[in-house]
């Protein structure tokens, strides 16, 4: 390969979370492992890879010019967006009008529920569920309402039409929050199950906000569909929300971006986006987005997207091999794993805090499932080298799920 993704990169004392804030936050992060164990990062959703070398080239050459003053997104910025969409996932008609910056995809989804909802209001929500949608709703004063994936005789995650359709009826919703691919379980939509979801926001006039942050991280075989893409209707009612941070690993730096063809939509929401004046962007996370969507970044995306394809195929098979009761589905897109350890936790009487306390003892640091409803579930990072990975399953072979305690 031409880039690295095999090196083990030390992020400590680099302002990481992941490393650093191991046993910092009680209840949220993981706890320090036991002596003569290091670390293995495998909870919050960033990379353990350094980034593609344009982004630093593009920040390090706007920096040596010695100002940083009040400045406007320049036109590079936009067609950069414009020409990843469209090489990337076939968009067309995109035009730099529609694009709108956000300070991130969760100050997206609150500008857009308070444009269309109000507080006490019930908002339409798929589970398992993204901690960050959990927190940003409930922070805002929503009314969550979740419609639970459904997995499968394959034990692939599926949407519930006739539930979601009862769930908006019932509680007269009228936005609800998407999730494309699906955080945490690994869904990558088809077109036919989009189709199926659109119909009936469209049926009950209820405006989707399309969270499409791991749109690029899309494993081999299987391809993202814009959920704007879909029909007439999902083009003018959807706002999907974007961000080179996943992609990249560029969460550090904040910078996303919305995609709103309505003119009305738009409106609506950068009216709200810009009233409390919080929401302008870094003069560096513009360069950066520049330096990411480059042609190295192409290449660089496709790499990476073998690499986290190996990466889960083997954490998977291993799962399938030596970890009897624990059941996962392969995932189609994300670097993370969904496991569910229901089954063990029973035949081995153990609850799910005390799996996830044992594989923090050897320096997993994975992280609860149930921030995320899933009752005993563990969501795990593989963005990291292979190497970091097997070392992790062995341990927790070794000293967890095959262990004595």
């Amino acid at each position: 390969m031409k880039y690295d993704f095999t090196s083990i990169m030390d992020r400590h004392g680099k302002d990481a979370i992941a490393v650093d804030g191991i046993g910092s936050m009680p209840g949220f992060t993981p706890e320090k492992p036991d002596e003569g164990f290091d670390v293995i990062p495998m909870w919050i959703a960033d990379m353990n890879f350094p980034t593609v070398p344009t982004i630093q080239e593009a920040i390090i050459e706007r920096t040596k010019h010695p100002a940083y003053g009040y400045f406007q997104p320049s036109d590079e910025y936009y067609n950069s967006i414009i020409q990843w969409h469209e090489k990337r996932n076939g968009v067309t008609g995109l035009s730099k009008e529609h694009i709108g910056y956000e300070n991130g995809v969760l100050g997206g989804v609150i500008s857009t529920l308070t444009a269309y909802a109000a507080p006490g209001d019930a908002v339409l929500v798929h589970s398992p569920t993204y901690i960050g949608f959990t927190m940003s709703l409930t922070n805002n004063g929503f009314k969550i309402v979740h419609s639970p994936l459904q997995k499968n005789a394959d034990g692939i995650w599926r949407m519930d039409y006739e539930d979601m359709e009862k769930k908006i009826q019932e509680n007269h919703i009228h936005v609800a929050i998407f999730c494309s691919p699906h955080n945490p379980c690994g869904r990558v939509w088809q077109k036919d199950e989009l189709e199926k979801a659109m119909a009936i926001y469209e049926k009950y006039d209820v405006t989707v906000i399309s969270d499409e942050i791991w749109s690029d991280i899309i494993l081999d075989g299987y391809k993202h569909i814009p959920t704007q893409s879909v029909n007439a209707w999902a083009h003018d009612h959807v706002v999907a929300l974007y961000a080179p941070s996943k992609t990249f690993n560029l969460a550090g730096l904040v910078g996303s971006y919305h995609i709103i063809y309505n003119q009305t939509l738009r409106d609506r929401v950068r009216a709200k986006s810009s009233k409390p004046h919080y929401n302008d962007m870094n003069v560096l996370s513009m360069h950066a987005l520049i330096g990411a969507y480059k042609p190295e970044g192409y290449e660089w995306i496709d790499e990476l997207r073998q690499v986290i394809t190996g990466n889960i195929n083997y954490a998977v098979d291993f799962i399938n091999e030596h970890f009897e009761g624990v059941e996962v589905m392969r995932p189609e897109g994300t670097y993370m794993l969904f496991i569910d350890c229901a089954k063990w936790c029973q035949k081995h009487g153990k609850s799910i805090e005390e799996v996830e306390k044992e594989g923090w003892r050897v320096g997993v640091a994975w992280q609860d499932g149930r921030m995320f409803h899933g009752p005993q579930s563990i969501r795990l990072n593989l963005a990291l080298p292979l190497s970091r990975v097997q070392e992790a399953f062995e341990r927790l072979d070794k000293y967890v799920f095959n262990g004595n305690w």
